[in-house]
């Protein structure tokens, strides 16, 4: 039996040409022992549970994508083997895996790399965004390695996104104003987008890196601490010190903004946190060059508070809904103009996934990294794991030189000791 379901307008814009790789890489490090055998069953379970994971691409008459299962004919989730050969061999594999391209009419689109050890290992789920995001990596890798260790375990069974009107809930997708604001902000967005001028010319990329670092316990406790005493979020002091480094590191180059990805998990009920689901909403933060640094985290902390506020994510998918004739002059504009924003951010928070099981233990989960073909590739993921707040700095030398990117590391890192020091010696 087939079962279809067209791409939203942010999947397709993510799948681009389905040949171009715009890849993310979770990286997992594991002390301890599991059988391949194991492995392969595991992932054969999430795939009965989640549908699209059995997915291929395929086009309709009108070459418009859709996620395509073929009951007939399943695909398996690769699994490559490697032998370990050093300490951050995962970095080395990860920057790999971003440029190995998907065969979306082929293959499903998230596979496996072991770097295998003796009693040590890392495991690397390798996705096609276009499919999965990060609110869905934490689903899948929670319930894998529960089946790892358990081949048996109840995991549940996802009842799958099919298409808009599962996640818009009917009152306002057939409401009669909403659809004429629709109308008329999808007619002013395509206008816009089919006179807006893009550079003929793609910035060069040239040579993509990837900066890992980590905070200890104590230091990530200490974060958490100063954050609760300010009345402010983790969220906001880190991109208050990430606005501020990037002014200092790149000066007249620097823009004073960040983007920041928001899980519509969280304000569209109708999508399910087991939900296989890539495309969320995005906004912009700046910091105020006059006030000072707590001044100004106070500021910033009220204005990502009136953003989420405003934000409407059933008029945004309704909307962009309406811009799939302009798709790739989109795509094009992304990739030719020179980005205003200095990077993306996000942060994953808090991940609360076991790390003891019967016979291995997660030492550590890397924060994920992505890279894609649209534009400005500079991007910083942190999440937390076992009290250890952890960073990865992905760039390419065209946009951010790999120099910079290591002083803006180091700046990151001696701003939020910097406050932490202020805060101690004014108590």
């Amino acid at each position: 039996m087939l079962m279809n379901r067209k791409l939203l307008f942010g999947e397709r814009l993510m799948l681009g040409d389905g040949k171009t790789p715009f890849n993310g890489v979770v990286p997992v490090k594991i002390r301890g022992e599991f059988s391949e055998a194991d492995l392969h069953h595991a992932l054969l379970r999430l795939q009965q549970k989640h549908l699209w994971l059995n997915a291929v691409i395929t086009y309709d008459e009108n070459n418009r994508p859709c996620f395509t299962t073929d009951q007939a004919r399943p695909v398996k989730i690769p699994v490559k083997i490697i032998p370990r050969e050093r300490e951050d061999h995962w970095k080395t594999e990860a920057i790999n895996q971003w440029l190995v391209p998907f065969k979306t009419d082929q293959e499903p689109m998230l596979r496996m790399v072991w770097i295998k050890g003796d009693g040590i290992s890392e495991l690397l789920m390798v996705l096609h965004h276009c499919l999965i995001d990060g609110g869905s990596i934490l689903t899948i890798l929670t319930a894998l390695f529960e089946l790892i260790d358990n081949g048996d375990a109840d995991i549940g069974q996802e009842n799958p996104i099919k298409g808009l009107a599962d996640i818009v809930p009917p009152e306002i997708l057939d409401n009669r104003k909403k659809k004429i604001k629709v109308n008329l902000i999808g007619n002013i967005a395509v206008l816009a987008l089919r006179l807006m001028p893009a550079g003929r010319k793609a910035v060069e990329r040239k040579k993509d890196y990837l900066i890992h670092w980590k905070l200890d316990e104590e230091m990530t406790s200490q974060i958490s601490g100063f954050c609760k005493r300010a009345e402010v979020t983790v969220n906001t002091l880190l991109c208050a010190v990430l606005l501020q480094a990037f002014k200092e590191v790149r000066k007249e180059k620097s823009h004073n903004k960040i983007s920041c990805p928001v899980d519509l998990r969280n304000i569209n009920q109708h999508i399910k946190k087991d939900n296989i689901f890539a495309f969320g909403s995005m906004f912009v933060v700046s910091s105020y060059p006059e006030l000072d640094f707590m001044s100004n985290l106070r500021a910033i902390h009220q204005d990502i508070k009136q953003k989420l506020k405003k934000l409407d994510p059933y008029l945004m998918l309704m909307v962009l809904e309406k811009a799939h004739p302009v798709l790739h002059k989109f795509s094009r504009f992304l990739k030719h103009s020179r980005s205003g924003n200095d990077c993306m951010f996000s942060n994953m928070g808090r991940i609360t996934m076991p790390y003891q099981y019967k016979t291995f233990e997660i030492e550590t989960m890397y924060a994920p990294t992505a890279i894609g073909p649209l534009g400005n590739t500079t991007s910083l993921v942190t999440s937390t794991y076992r009290g250890q707040m952890d960073f990865c700095f992905v760039a390419s030398e065209g946009f951010v030189p790999y120099a910079e990117a290591k002083a803006i590391q180091g700046r990151i890192i001696s701003i939020l000791e910097e406050q932490l020091q202020t805060e101690l010696e004014s108590v």
